[in-house]
């Protein structure tokens, strides 16, 4: 049995803590100590509010289902403890010398961080990128105009640029741009609307390169305890950590 030490006790930390299948959580930590509480008092697990004693804890994996800057604070400390790492805000790895250096410290410990679809699909096939020619990826994303912080009556484009761009100006809204980026090794085209008609988030992916062409869209539900959270990214995350250990490898 896996076990986790989970970084972040909100809606998708919740999530995974109560559907746990193929791993245990047993430890929890969130900056909110009593957030750390109430999770740990439903799963039987051990909450912590230092960080680095959260660290001593005896998991295998730290689940990080925080934030970019969690990731930032934490993630370095959690990978030279001897920790593997799970990263659903892939969006602080857009910082290059901080990705950089995450990696080369996880290569130094012979560790892992593993990176899930998070609030897309197919990011597996992506990767092609790393071996074939890819000419172009387009990332476009609708979402409610409140979600982006708009006020409008009508379709709007709020951003249209590179991936590395968007991050300064909409650095709630990367994690998708920078894990394909990620994937595929190639420049992500990104076009960000706010469209008023849309009460979910739609993620549509356009690749062209020398397997052809490929067009992906994926219209994301809420989670059902929190408007602002993606279900399929807390659910991918699961499907990580139950497949984890698994002999048998699907889509790696």
């Amino acid at each position: 049995m896996v076990r986790i030490g989970l970084l972040g006790c909100g809606n998708v930390g919740r999530i995974i803590a109560m559907h746990q299948d193929g791993f245990e959580v047993v430890a929890v930590f969130d900056q909110l100590p009593d957030h750390a509480v109430a999770l740990a008092e439903l799963t039987g697990s051990q909450s912590y509010s230092d960080f680095d004693e959260f660290l001593t804890a005896g998991f295998d994996i730290c689940v990080e289902a925080a934030s970019i800057a969690a990731v930032r604070a934490y993630a370095l400390k959690t990978i030279e403890k001897g920790k593997n790492l799970v990263l659903l805000s892939v969006g602080a790895l857009a910082d290059t010398p901080f990705r950089e250096h995450l990696i080369a410290v996880a290569q130094e410990k012979k560790k892992k961080i593993h990176i899930p679809s998070g609030a897309i699909m197919g990011l597996d096939n992506l990767k092609v990128g790393q071996i074939s020619y890819i000419e172009s990826i387009l990332l476009r994303t609708t979402k409610s105009p409140e979600s982006l912080g708009m006020n409008v009556t009508s379709r709007t484009l709020a951003f249209k640029g590179k991936a590395h761009e968007c991050v300064k100006q909409f650095p709630k809204n990367i994690n998708v741009s920078v894990a394909i980026a990620l994937a595929s090794t190639h420049e992500v085209d990104v076009e960000l609307w706010a469209d008023p008609a849309v009460d979910k988030n739609i993620h549509e992916i356009f690749v062209k390169g020398e397997f052809g062409d490929s067009y992906t869209k994926i219209t994301n539900l809420p989670s059902p305890d929190n408007p602002a959270t993606s279900y399929l990214a807390a659910l991918s995350v699961l499907s990580l950590l139950k497949n984890i250990d698994s002999p048998l490898v699907i889509g790696a």
